[in-house]
């Protein structure tokens, strides 16, 4: 176990906007040290997709990202030899974490097309409140919800 909380470290900004939410984006899409390709990537999705909500880059990803924050989840907590599925508050760290990994890996799972097109289509259906990122946060609220009468074990 660790003697303290580990210190947050200063969060990087991207380059071409300044935003700290499409740099750790970037920081997703990048496979194998590429980090080139992600940020050309990313910036043709986002500013592709903001084009067509007439919006700016920078704007868009937050108000994407600020409707895929999943507000509860579940954690397994062991009561008396049993397992229970707890509901618990979502850090707001940990919810702009979870939302960029739902959308960069649901983006990942499809093909046929370049990924800036299918990250731009994600993007896109998420600002609409439709897609598969935003049906994994419905889908995470339901669990949290259905197990609302374990709360008292919250720790």
């Amino acid at each position: 176990m660790r003697g303290r909380k580990a210190k947050r470290r200063d969060q990087q900004k991207d380059p071409r906007y300044g935003s700290p939410v499409i740099a750790r984006l970037i920081n997703k899409v990048m496979l194998d040290g590429k980090k080139s390709t992600a940020e050309g990537l990313v910036y043709s999705a986002l500013e592709g997709a903001a084009k067509k909500f007439k919006l700016e880059p920078d704007a868009f990803i937050e108000e994407v990202i600020n409707k895929l924050r999943p507000a509860l989840e579940i954690r397994s907590r062991r009561v008396g030899g049993a397992n229970y599925a707890v509901p618990v508050p979502v850090p707001a760290a940990r919810q702009e974490a979870l939302a960029i990994r739902w959308i960069v890996d649901y983006s990942r799972k499809k093909g046929g097309q370049s990924f800036d097109k299918i990250l731009e289509a994600e993007l896109v259906a998420a600002y609409n409140g439709e897609g598969d990122a935003m049906k994994k946060k419905a889908d995470v609220e339901k669990m949290a919800e259905a197990n609302k009468a374990f709360a008292h074990f919250r720790w």
